[in-house]
């Protein structure tokens, strides 16, 4: 039979935990429940533990003392060992009842992982009470999906199923909630197969509050879209730097150009310098743009050989 992993990062939860354990149990009683107690203060994880011993389900509670959904899935990751991996929240939002057509496509070999897409349906839309995080879902969307000519509509949905091969080769590096975006540019940038099935979004139930902030997200957002570029296609983030410095070069210059060409001297000096400081420093950033998009390209050259290496042991 087929190891299933349900993965449950949960950070002060108490009013959903239980009722989130349950349902999961309920449509996929054979798979292992595992709480991610992420430096809980209330009793997140005494309502788990009881909840486990009255269902006698298998699974149990881990803990990550690190703040940070990203560092609460590093530590399961790393801990669990299964052959589906099912990540969802635990704060209700995300029925278990979908669980099935997310894990089909991923158990058949169809794919590496299944995003629940919150969208298509339209459920995102008419629960979500936040504007600001819907238009920076929409934004960092568009985003990845020009630079990786991607069709997703849900790239930040916490609701999905991975294989093995996808979660023992996925290094994570962010710690908080930018962790669902770095799974899918990870998942494109390295070529992993990509499905995703409409899911039911729901509201958290009343007294269970959520952990985000728009201020704080929004930074986020803002951050997240710089990464994205930064990381993942450096030539065009350092070239629009040089870009940028190589205009105000030039507008700097324009002066010390009228200059030579009228009275063959140039009278503004701090200019000529200003403007050649500026055209240096826009060749600086282009050569680091080719460097970098260098050193990405032999990246995946590197990954792609170690996936064939791990196949080859697997089938040994």
């Amino acid at each position: 039979m087929t190891k299933v992993a349900v993965i449950l990062p949960a950070h002060n939860e108490e009013q959903t935990i239980s009722q989130t354990i349950e349902d999961f149990h309920c449509h996929i009683p054979e798979a292992e429940i595992w709480v991610i107690n992420n430096s809980s203060t209330d009793s997140t994880e005494l309502k788990a533990h009881n909840t486990f011993k009255r269902l006698g389900c298998q699974g149990g509670v881990i803990h990550e003392p690190r703040l940070g959904k990203g560092n609460a899935i590093r530590r399961a990751f790393i801990d669990i060992d299964a052959e589906i991996y099912v990540l969802a929240d635990a704060d209700l939002t995300y029925p278990a009842s979908h669980a099935h057509n997310l894990i089909d496509p991923v158990l058949k070999g169809q794919t590496d992982m299944v995003v629940g897409d919150r969208h298509s349906s339209g459920h995102y839309a008419t629960e979500n009470k936040r504007i600001f995080h819907g238009f920076g879902n929409r934004l960092v969307c568009s985003l990845v999906n020009r630079l990786f000519q991607a069709d997703l509509a849900d790239i930040m949905s916490g609701y999905r199923v991975f294989n093995r091969q996808f979660v023992k080769n996925y290094p994570i590096l962010v710690e908080g909630f930018e962790i669902e975006t770095d799974m899918t540019l990870h998942a494109l940038d390295k070529r992993f197969r990509i499905q995703e099935a409409p899911v039911e979004y729901r509201s958290r139930p009343e007294g269970s509050f959520s952990k985000l902030n728009t201020i704080n997200d929004g930074i986020r957002v803002l951050k997240t879209i710089g990464n994205i570029l930064r990381y993942y296609r450096p030539l065009i983030f350092f070239g629009m730097l040089a870009l940028l410095f190589m205009i105000l070069g030039f507008i700097a210059a324009i002066p010390v150009v009228e200059d030579w060409i009228t009275n063959r001297y140039i009278y503004h000096v701090p200019l000529a310098i200003l403007a050649t400081g500026l055209e240096i420093v826009a060749l600086v950033f282009l050569a680091i743009g080719l460097i970098l998009d260098s050193i990405t390209h032999q990246d995946k050259r590197n990954f792609e050989r170690s996936i064939l290496r791990n196949d080859k042991r697997l089938k040994q």
